[in-house]
């Protein structure tokens, strides 16, 4: 299950480095007095930034017990990934359509990112798991007209396989096919 933050007031609570660094910490069980140790920093001052991260719902209460006249609290992180909605961070790819262009790719990637997020995150929440597909591969272009044509073609079997399982009152689903070059070292 993933904590998915698309408000830039969540990202901004997220991002500091001491939140970064309590995020850390938390994937582990602690509270404010075992985090200000390990921090070397007053407790007042982690228990200011865990509240912030409280309220943003990054992170979990796990207990309460009674310590010397107080409750000492004790959090976690929320299970799961992390995942920032790319938009909050930069729209600026939202308006380009070219196929062969990189923005689109980035721009359609990150939708995916948010829209697969936000539903990943609401069936975790009742309980349920989402159903997706990944189909993933590697190709060697000889040349960039290589590429285009293998776009042209691929697009045709595509249509060709929708044409086929596409039925009407069906729950539709969203496939997106893109390539990229692959990074330096990884081949």
């Amino acid at each position: 299950m993933a904590t998915y933050l698309d408000e830039p007031e969540q990202v901004r609570r997220a991002l500091s480095p001491i939140r970064r660094r309590l995020l850390s910490l938390l994937r582990e069980p602690a509270s404010a007095t075992g985090l200000a140790a390990v921090l070397d920093v007053p407790r007042q001052r982690v228990n200011y930034h865990l509240r912030a991260l409280e309220d943003a719902r990054l992170i979990e209460l796990v207990e309460e017990r009674p310590r010397r006249g107080f409750v000492e609290r004790v959090f976690r992180t929320r299970p799961g990934a992390l995942v920032v909605d790319p938009t909050v961070i930069e729209d600026e790819f939202t308006h380009i359509h070219d196929q062969y262009a990189a923005e689109h790719l980035v721009a359609v990637a990150a939708g995916t990112v948010r829209d697969v997020a936000r539903m990943q995150s609401a069936a975790a929440d009742t309980g349920k798991r989402l159903l997706t597909f990944t189909v993933e591969t590697t190709v060697r272009f000889g040349t960039p007209q290589d590429v285009h044509a293998f776009t042209d073609e691929l697009a045709e079997a595509l249509k060709a396989v929708v044409a086929r399982f596409d039925t009407a009152g069906g729950r539709p689903y969203r496939v997106v096919v893109g390539g990229h070059p692959e990074p330096r070292g990884e081949t």
